[in-house]
């Protein structure tokens, strides 16, 4: 595996058309919304979970590519797994030894880190990819549309129907919404986890193809429409995060609410970067 030398941070342009991008449970699933502005809004931990399912579903949790947070698991046992290696037996430091092993194995952990003080302890991982919540370009307008489910779950309530069989039901989506992610890698926690430069080809890739293997009716269309990264010649960095990013313009150069990406035009400012950073557009 090759050592991550360098630091990076991009920008990563998605949208939504008819679906729910990623729903608030404390709102009956309503689309994440920014309550003064309107603006909607992803949070990370969505992102991450279709990498994972990414990950996953392309390496088939082979051996240095499982998946640590994936659906109904239980933590704990992997974590008393790895303390049941010879090597962290025999170890003076147990819980650096644990952690050793846990980051080799999954690909989540040493990616994004993990909190594995739950049971026995494999100590806490801060990863070295961190991504901000996404929000939309302009403020979106969640629909609610009422559907009908041509059956009924029980005995009981087709009685109560006299037969009809028929119950209704809520269906949320945005009917267009264009979000903005930034993301962050740091080349010395990337050390400490032992993240790659395959692990972060890897990566890309799930950024790149992710929706393709996670969709949903409920979700609706989700692509992936650009991927711009910065890349800095020194583990440290050269320029500030938010300086680049501030080279990414996306507007809005339609009449009227937008309904599709050829709606907006993103620009990129390549002229006097900082020296020592590089821009690839990779979508």
């Amino acid at each position: 595996m090759s050592e991550l030398k360098n630091r990076i941070d991009f920008v990563y342009i998605f949208d939504v058309q008819d679906g729910n991008p990623n729903g608030d449970p404390d709102a009956g699933n309503l689309p994440r919304v920014d309550a003064e502005t309107g603006m909607g809004l992803v949070t990370d931990v969505c992102l991450k979970r279709k990498v994972r399912n990414y990950v996953q579903a392309v390496k088939n949790c082979a051996d240095g590519y499982d998946i640590f947070i994936k659906e109904k698991a239980v933590l704990n046992k992997f974590i008393d797994a790895a303390h049941e290696e010879e090597i962290v037996k025999n170890a003076a430091d147990k819980t650096t030894a644990a952690k050793d092993i846990m980051c080799r194995k999954f690909f989540d952990i040493r990616t994004f880190g993990a909190v594995m003080s739950t049971g026995k302890n494999a100590g806490q991982v801060r990863g070295p990819i961190q991504l901000t919540f996404s929000r939309s370009v302009n403020p979106i307008a969640a629909t609610e549309h009422s559907i009908t489910r041509m059956a009924v779950a029980t005995e009981k309530e087709a009685e109560k129907q006299g037969g009809d069989n028929r119950t209704m039901g809520r269906k949320a989506t945005v009917p267009y919404g264009l979000y903005v992610c930034h993301g962050f890698i740091s080349a010395n926690l990337a050390k400490q986890t032992g993240f790659s430069e395959e692990d972060l080809s890897l990566f890309w890739d799930a950024l790149k193809n992710m929706f393709d293997v996670d969709r949903s009716a409920a979700r609706g269309l989700m692509s992936a429409q650009k991927l711009i990264v910065f890349k800095h010649d020194s583990m440290l960095g050269n320029a500030p995060a938010n300086k680049l990013f501030d080279r990414v313009k996306v507007e809005k150069q339609c009449e009227g609410a937008p309904r599709k990406f050829e709606d907006y035009i993103v620009t990129i400012d390549k002229d006097n970067l900082p020296a020592g950073v590089t821009i690839e557009e990779m979508i």
